[in-house]
């Protein structure tokens, strides 16, 4: 009877929700596991980078040790050379050699450690320099792997930007004075404020709360790790603008962007995910001058957007 059919009704809810929250745990995990990673090559890069300075510090020294070296090496050799010329001639003249060939042996042993000195430190220095090759191979791997991680977050956001901009899309569909361009959602300024006017008419408040709608709707299923706000763009055309409220086309611009803000606060969307722009008459659309142009170039722009 009807307690069989709410019976079974707890349990069909109970088993959903069962299933949304073990999908909402994996889910945590796998975003965990990401950031862990992307920690972790942030943290291996460094430490090569740090191990790498060093180890180019140490070459730099054994450069000029080995530099020292080869000049020692030359000046042993010339004196060696110095000795053989003067033993030889002694011994033309029949003069006892004995003082000769010790200094002679023992420049020719100094000279022989030289050399051995040298090809140990070149031997060194070579594998030093194969090593460091090897660490700046693999930070340039860690860095690959470092950036494809980034790119997922920023895709992940793009993808969260598309659903948002599509359910706009379909909230405010058949209206003409509202667009998508690219990655942004535009509002022609006539459609929110009265002309010199940053004060919300009624049907802009119609039309910003089904946006506060979907944004708190889309809010609720974009990760917590990924950082975002939505950033309201102010616009105007290029006509001049001095009243006591608005001395100039960039307060204009920016106390609309304000407008819209304060109002998307006031629905409900956290005020740490909304920013304010104001960029006067800086970035136009159309630079005719045109009645038509103007209209095009008045404007508030919504992007969602890395902070």
């Amino acid at each position: 009877g009807f307690v069989d059919v709410l019976s079974t009704l707890l349990l069909v809810i109970t088993f959903m929700l069962s299933i949304f929250m073990l999908g909402q745990y994996f889910l945590g995990q796998q975003l965990n596991n990401r950031d862990a990673t992307i920690e972790s090559l942030r943290e291996r890069i460094a430490d090569l980078a740090n191990q790498l300075g060093l180890a180019k510090k140490s070459e730099s020294d054994a450069q000029t040790e080995l530099q020292k070296l080869r000049a020692t090496l030359a000046e042993t050799e010339a004196r060696a050379a110095e000795a053989a010329a003067a033993k030889a001639a002694l011994e033309e003249k029949g003069v006892a050699l004995t003082d000769a060939e010790a200094e002679l042996a023992l420049l020719n042993q100094q000279v022989e450690q030289l050399r051995l000195q040298l090809l140990a430190l070149q031997q060194a220095l070579d594998a030093s320099e194969a090593k460091n090759k090897d660490a700046q191979i693999e930070i340039e791997d860690l860095g690959r792997r470092l950036n494809e991680a980034l790119a997922e977050k920023v895709k992940e956001l793009a993808d969260y930007r598309s659903e948002f901009f599509g359910r706009l899309k379909e909230i405010l569909a058949d209206r003409p004075d509202i667009k998508i361009s690219g990655d942004r959602f535009v509002f022609q300024s006539e459609v929110l404020f009265a002309v010199n006017s940053a004060e919300l008419s009624e049907q802009a408040r119609s039309d910003l709360s089904a946006l506060a709608d979907a944004l708190k709707e889309i809010m609720g299923e974009i990760p917590p790790d990924i950082d975002w706000v939505l950033r309201v763009d102010g616009h105007s055309d290029k006509r001049p603008i001095s009243t006591p409220e608005f001395p100039s086309n960039l307060h204009l611009s920016a106390a609309r962007a304000i407008a819209v803000v304060r109002f998307l606060v006031a629905m409900g969307v956290p005020a740490n995910r909304l920013a304010a722009t104001g960029f006067g008459d800086q970035r136009p659309i159309d630079p005719a001058e045109t009645d038509e142009a103007y209209a095009k170039n008045r404007r508030i722009e919504f992007k969602l957007t890395e902070p």
